[in-house]
């Protein structure tokens, strides 16, 4: 199944590990096998829909000479200084 919106594969990959409760571990390789998909697919895709989320945008690949603009949050209004009352 390929993942909607997707115009690349990363050229790198990074291990995530993480613990889960085995019943619901075995559920999800459950459903993931019936949708025909591999749990790292699905991991995947959740992951990116939540960069999104937060991000407000669509994720885009990280420009080599811009290391930072994936990990930059959604734009807010500047927060105000406080003021120094001495």
């Amino acid at each position: 199944m390929k993942a909607r919106g997707a115009t690349h594969v990363e050229d790198r990959t990074a291990r995530l590990t993480i613990l889960i409760d085995p019943r619901k571990k075995a559920v999800f390789e459950s459903l993931c096998a019936a949708e025909d998909v591999t749990p790292s697919q699905v991991v995947r895709r959740l992951i990116r829909g939540y960069i999104e989320a937060r991000l407000g945008r669509p994720w885009t690949p990280l420009e080599k000479n811009d290391p930072q603009r994936a990990a930059a949050p959604a734009r807010t209004a500047p927060k105000r200084r406080m003021r120094n009352k001495s």
